[in-house]
């Protein structure tokens, strides 16, 4: 046999080897995403049939109504969906100019030898348990909401036309407006650190070129960086409003936990995660069914979210290649 022929045969071998590994390969990493999908929908699906008694039987009634009464068994979902989706709009409005400042401030105005520290310290803030930020908040930010912040609101906005029921209200300190802080000083660390990484990624020659036609550093920020990145820093923003979305303990401990319906973000109210943390354990029967119920509509408003997210990015891709 010649040399030529076992080279041949050596390189046949090896693509035959090589093409079953690759196909091993596709086959091990399809089955790692479709173990997520599947995981994913057997939780919904579970707590769709948990929840089926309620979810069936009152049908519309228990997504529009807010009352919750456990003692004649008749519950709505209206109150604690309000109030899930009221304090992760706070986080969002307090959360994303405050991630847009630091994140402008790391990558484009502090000096070299401040970024690492400040940056370090605002990823340890993702690291810390969601139970103490609800310590936290119960001991020192409470407090401080009822002495300073909320007798202030009442006494300046409350007394404003329109939008003054937002700010009208005893100073209890417990209510929407503080959980939706809480949660806005938990998601910073996320949606800022995408914006950081993202913002690196932009051309140098971009910006060099912006401050050598005279831009300042806002107008490079928002006419060169933010328009570069704008795709990612929107998909950091939902990944935060995720987290917001589904945050218990924090929540929990400084929301008030008060099942009913107030334009006031000085009142206390509840949302989907902490009425489930809050009554899961001694619930039975029907009132367990209108819990899990609960855990299936969160579900949902994530999954519509998400939606709502991923519609986004596709049109501003079909702008960007219309442009």
């Amino acid at each position: 046999m010649s040399v030529a022929s076992v080279t041949l045969d050596s390189n046949r071998g090896r693509d035959r080897t090589d093409a079953r590994n690759d196909a091993l390969f596709r086959w091990a990493l399809r089955f790692c995403a479709l173990l997520v999908l599947a995981a994913l929908l057997g939780a919904a699906l579970s707590t769709l049939w948990g929840g089926r008694e309620v979810l069936f039987g009152d049908g519309w009634r228990f997504l529009t109504s807010a009352q919750w009464n456990p003692v004649e068994n008749r519950y709505g979902a209206w109150a604690p969906i309000y109030g899930t989706l009221v304090t992760s709009l706070i986080a969002i409005v307090i959360a994303v100019p405050l991630s847009f400042g630091i994140a402008l401030f790391l990558t484009e105005i502090a000096p070299a030898w401040l970024r690492a520290p400040i940056g370090t310290g605002i990823e340890l803030l993702a690291a810390i348990p969601s139970i103490i930020y609800g310590m936290w908040g119960l001991f020192v930010f409470v407090p401080f909401m009822a002495a300073h912040v909320d007798p202030l609101l009442d006494a300046s906005l409350g007394r404003l036309p329109w939008i003054g029921t937002l700010f009208q209200g005893p100073p209890l300190g417990l209510g929407l407006l503080t959980a939706g802080i809480v949660l806005a000083v938990m998601i910073v660390p996320f949606i800022s650190s995408v914006m950081r990484e993202v913002f690196q990624t932009v051309p140098v020659r971009l910006k060099e070129s912006a401050y050598a036609l005279g831009s300042t550093t806002w107008e490079v920020a928002w006419d060169i960086v933010l328009p570069y990145t704008r795709q990612a820093v929107i998909g950091g923003i939902f990944l935060g409003l995720g987290r917001a979305l589904g945050e218990t303990m924090a929540v929990t401990f400084v929301l008030g936990n008060a099942y009913g319906l107030t334009a006031s973000l000085l009142m206390p109210g509840t949302s989907i995660s902490s009425s489930i943390a809050n009554e899961f354990n001694e619930a039975a029967g029907l009132h367990r069914s209108a819990l899990i119920a609960l855990g299936f509509l969160l579900f949902v408003v994530t999954f519509i979210v998400l939606l709502i997210a991923r519609w986004m990015l596709r049109s501003l891709q079909r702008k960007a290649g219309k442009a």
